[in-house]
């Protein structure tokens, strides 16, 4: 069940916080470039004097981007205490002086009487990781102020979720040589079906958010808890929660999935009070 105990303890995810860390290693300015472009397309131009909630910062790169980008200040929050360590290296070398926080907290624990509610809250490929899908969207919805927007992407569901389930269960209990070796097949399967293609595109991954396709492969193989959700079930549960959509990017009709699930991108604006 999504909502089983073990699936809330962070002992029981993947390790994501270690293949950040391991990837915040290679950041460059043109992957900070291009986190910032990818932000830009969900949030607008600037976040001028804006408050930022980034749940499940991982790299801390598009915390980053928030306070490239204006962000009067950066609140950044994950669960894994490497994912933490590696989102304040990261600001503190390339945001040094600029409003931010990090610290490590659950979607679960969130409370506007705790942390106030921010203009822009970000999640971005986090909530479906969390063992409990809706009740994370819930508890992000509630952080975003009046005239505010909640900007996050979700797994999409295709008719092999199943099968992915059970692979990342897999994978995340697998030792390191197993993991590797899948790895290796998912690549080779992927080059075999590209036709051609597959180099000019792992050239090019870094312009997707600023992300490294090999630490890519790892977080989605080891993607545990996994759940997705269709855009028309994460409408209508934001819309149940008083949020109207101000843009989305998804993919028309069901997919297979036989390489991923992929992620929509949705923003939700809540309207002003009264």
């Amino acid at each position: 069940m999504p909502n089983a105990p073990d699936l809330l303890d962070q002992k029981s995810h993947f390790a994501f916080g270690k293949n950040w860390s391991s990837y915040a290693k290679l950041v460059t300015d043109s992957q900070i470039a291009e986190a910032i472009a990818g932000l830009k397309k969900l949030a607008g131009d600037t976040l001028a004097g804006k408050r930022f909630l980034d749940i499940g910062c991982g790299s801390g790169l598009h915390s980053l981007a928030a306070l490239r980008l204006g962000a009067s200040e950066v609140v950044a929050l994950d669960i894994d205490p490497d994912s933490v360590a590696t989102t304040r290296s990261v600001l503190d070398t390339h945001a040094s002086g600029q409003r931010w926080t990090v610290s490590e907290a659950s979607v679960f624990n969130l409370d506007p009487k705790s942390f106030g509610t921010f203009d822009v809250v970000y999640s971005w490929g986090v909530l479906h990781h969390t063992g409990d899908m809706y009740r994370a969207l819930r508890g992000a919805a509630a952080m975003v102020a009046p005239n505010g927007e909640f900007i996050f992407a979700l797994y999409r569901h295709t008719y092999l979720c199943w099968f992915w389930k059970l692979e990342k269960r897999w994978y995340t209990r697998a030792s390191a040589a197993a993991q590797a070796r899948v790895q290796a097949i998912y690549v080779s399967l992927m080059r075999l079906a590209s036709r051609g293609t597959f180099d000019s595109y792992v050239s090019g991954y870094a312009k997707s958010r600023g992300m490294d396709f090999h630490h890519d492969v790892h977080d989605w193989l080891g993607g545990w808890p996994y759940e997705s959700i269709s855009p028309a079930e994460t409408d209508s549960l934001m819309q149940g929660l008083g949020m109207r959509q101000v843009r989305a990017f998804v993919r028309p009709g069901r997919h297979l999935g036989i390489f991923g699930s992929g992620c929509d991108e949705y923003v939700y604006g809540r309207p002003a009070a009264g």
